[in-house]
Order: C-alpha cells, then structure tokens, then sequence
C-alpha cells in the first residue's frame, strides 16, 4: 500500500469515527447557542456580559445560527463565553465515506461502460445487460480502489 492510499486511510478512519460518534445528533429546534445558554441557565444578558457585547448581539447570533448566517468564528466566541468548546464536524450524509466512494465509482463506471456499450452496439456487438452490469460493478470496484485523478469529474 502506498504511502498516498495509507494516509488517505487515517482520513477514512477519522471522518468515520467523527460520524460514529454524533449519528443520529441533529440541530435542535432552537440552535446550539440557544440551548447551551438554557441548559447552563445562563441569561442572554449573562452571555453577553461574558463576551463583553450587548445582549442584543447574543439575541442576533442565535438568531444567525438558526438562518445560518452566523460565523463559525461567533459561534466559537459565544461558546467559550458559556465555557463550552465549539465543535463542527462535516460527515458523509450516510456516515460512512466508503458509501460515497462506491457511489462515485458506480456512477463514473456506468458512464463509462454505456460509452463504451455504444460503441459496440453501433457494431452489432452489444453485450447483454447482465454482462453490462457485471462490467460495472468490475469497474467500479477497480476505480474505488485505484481512484484516479478524475474520479471525482463527470466526464
């Protein structure tokens, strides 16, 4: 295994620990920042009085993060200002990033065995469904495993 594949590998393992670990978490209704400031029983006057803003400007940001507008930068102030950490994360949308890998190289694979299938057929030399979708799956698990430089174009 190269060197490239190995580290691309502690990436893998990374995101998908990350993705274990907040499955199934979503947003609530009322934001993180809202929520945190309920839970500590803290006031937004009190928050405010930590981050040395005015209240109105916590008001604003929990405003923000719900139309997600807000900064991550002032996501992570008011954080610390309730004596949190401010995380984020960004994980592939069905936890796993093999799952968008073999998706990427189905779709690339199929693109090019149609191309390819035709040609053939131009030639009268189509090849039966069953052997295009053998075709396909054989590549698609080649391109998932060699992933070239193009393996996140469309063609």
């Amino acid at each position: 295994m190269s060197v490239k594949k190995i580290v691309q590998q502690q990436y893998r393992n990374l995101v998908g620990a990350a993705a274990a670990r907040i499955a199934g978490m979503k947003t609530p209704p009322e934001g993180w920042l809202r929520t945190v400031r309920s839970a500590l029983g803290m006031s937004g006057a009190d928050v405010a009085k930590a981050m040395g803003v005015t209240r109105a400007r916590v008001t604003t940001a929990e405003r923000a993060e719900l139309s997600g507008s807000i900064t991550l930068k002032s996501m992570q102030a008011t954080a610390e200002a309730m004596g949190c950490r401010f995380v984020y994360a960004i994980i592939p949308a069905s936890g796993d990033v093999e799952d968008l890998i073999a998706a990427q190289a189905r779709k690339k694979a199929a693109a090019i065995v149609d191309t390819a299938s035709k040609h053939m057929a131009l030639e009268n030399q189509k090849l039966p469904d069953d052997k295009i979708a053998q075709q396909v799956e054989r590549l698609a698990r080649e391109l998932a495993l060699e992933m070239p430089p193009n393996f996140w174009r469309d063609q």
